[in-house]
Protein backbone atom coordinates (compact mmCIF):
# COMPACT_ATOMS: atom_id res chain seq x y z
CA UNK A 1 0.00 0.00 0.00
CA UNK A 2 1.58 3.02 -0.90
CA UNK A 3 2.33 6.17 1.94
CA UNK A 4 -0.66 8.99 2.33
CA UNK A 5 0.80 11.68 0.37
CA UNK A 6 3.13 14.42 2.18
CA UNK A 7 4.12 17.96 1.91
CA UNK A 8 6.87 20.05 2.84
CA UNK A 9 5.88 22.97 5.27
CA UNK A 10 8.68 24.68 6.03
CA UNK A 11 11.08 22.46 8.15
CA UNK A 12 8.22 20.25 8.61
CA UNK A 13 6.84 17.34 6.34
CA UNK A 14 3.16 16.16 6.81
CA UNK A 15 0.60 13.99 5.38
CA UNK A 16 -2.90 14.71 3.64
CA UNK A 17 -4.51 14.45 7.51
CA UNK A 18 -1.81 16.99 8.76
CA UNK A 19 0.24 14.22 11.04
CA UNK A 20 3.83 15.50 11.03
CA UNK A 21 5.93 12.52 9.33
CA UNK A 22 8.96 14.65 9.52
CA UNK A 23 10.81 12.00 11.64
CA UNK A 24 10.26 9.22 8.73
CA UNK A 25 11.27 11.30 5.90
CA UNK A 26 14.58 12.57 8.22
CA UNK A 27 15.20 8.79 8.82
CA UNK A 28 15.14 8.18 4.97
CA UNK A 29 17.64 11.50 4.47
CA UNK A 30 20.06 10.37 6.80
CA UNK A 31 20.33 6.72 5.25
CA UNK A 32 20.53 8.07 1.84
CA UNK A 33 23.41 10.22 2.60
CA UNK A 34 25.03 7.44 4.72
CA UNK A 35 24.91 5.07 1.68
CA UNK A 36 25.88 7.78 -0.76
CA UNK A 37 28.67 7.98 1.36
CA UNK A 38 29.49 4.43 1.91
CA UNK A 39 29.37 4.28 -2.05
CA UNK A 40 31.28 7.40 -3.02
CA UNK A 41 27.84 8.82 -4.93
CA UNK A 42 28.71 12.64 -6.73
CA UNK A 43 25.24 12.42 -8.21
CA UNK A 44 21.76 11.49 -7.20
CA UNK A 45 18.65 10.90 -9.46
CA UNK A 46 15.96 11.83 -7.35
CA UNK A 47 11.82 12.60 -7.65
CA UNK A 48 11.16 15.85 -8.72
CA UNK A 49 8.73 18.06 -6.81
CA UNK A 50 8.54 15.34 -3.99
CA UNK A 51 8.83 16.15 0.17
CA UNK A 52 11.79 14.08 0.36
CA UNK A 53 13.78 14.26 -3.49
CA UNK A 54 12.59 17.40 -5.08
CA UNK A 55 15.06 19.83 -6.31
CA UNK A 56 14.70 23.50 -6.91
CA UNK A 57 10.66 23.14 -6.66
CA UNK A 58 8.59 20.77 -4.25
CA UNK A 59 4.76 21.10 -3.63
CA UNK A 60 3.86 23.87 -1.36
CA UNK A 61 2.39 21.91 1.77
CA UNK A 62 -1.25 22.85 0.78
CA UNK A 63 -2.29 19.45 -1.32
CA UNK A 64 -3.60 21.56 -3.61
CA UNK A 65 -0.88 20.68 -6.64
CA UNK A 66 0.43 24.40 -6.66
CA UNK A 67 4.62 24.45 -6.65
CA UNK A 68 6.98 26.55 -4.43
CA UNK A 69 10.45 27.05 -4.69
CA UNK A 70 12.46 24.51 -2.33
CA UNK A 71 14.19 21.41 -1.62
CA UNK A 72 12.69 18.44 -0.42
CA UNK A 73 15.06 16.64 3.10
CA UNK A 74 16.77 14.24 1.11
CA UNK A 75 17.81 16.25 -1.93
CA UNK A 76 19.05 19.21 1.10
CA UNK A 77 20.94 16.95 2.88
CA UNK A 78 22.31 15.65 0.12
CA UNK A 79 23.29 18.46 -1.18
CA UNK A 80 24.72 19.79 1.23
CA UNK A 81 27.35 17.15 1.45
CA UNK A 82 28.38 17.70 -1.97
CA UNK A 83 26.58 15.38 -3.82
CA UNK A 84 24.99 16.85 -6.79
CA UNK A 85 20.71 16.36 -7.68
CA UNK A 86 19.49 15.42 -10.77
CA UNK A 87 15.74 15.43 -11.71
CA UNK A 88 14.20 12.06 -13.16
CA UNK A 89 13.65 14.62 -16.49
CA UNK A 90 16.96 15.31 -16.79
CA UNK A 91 18.58 11.79 -16.90
CA UNK A 92 19.97 12.30 -19.79
CA UNK A 93 22.32 14.31 -18.17
CA UNK A 94 23.84 11.39 -16.11
CA UNK A 95 23.71 9.14 -19.42
CA UNK A 96 25.86 11.06 -21.46
CA UNK A 97 28.98 11.03 -18.53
Amino acid sequence: MPREPSERRAERVVNRRGEDVTAAFSGGAETACRLCGRFGCEAALLKENSPSCGSGTIYDGSFSGTLTAGDGLTAERLRERGVRIVGESRIHELLKE
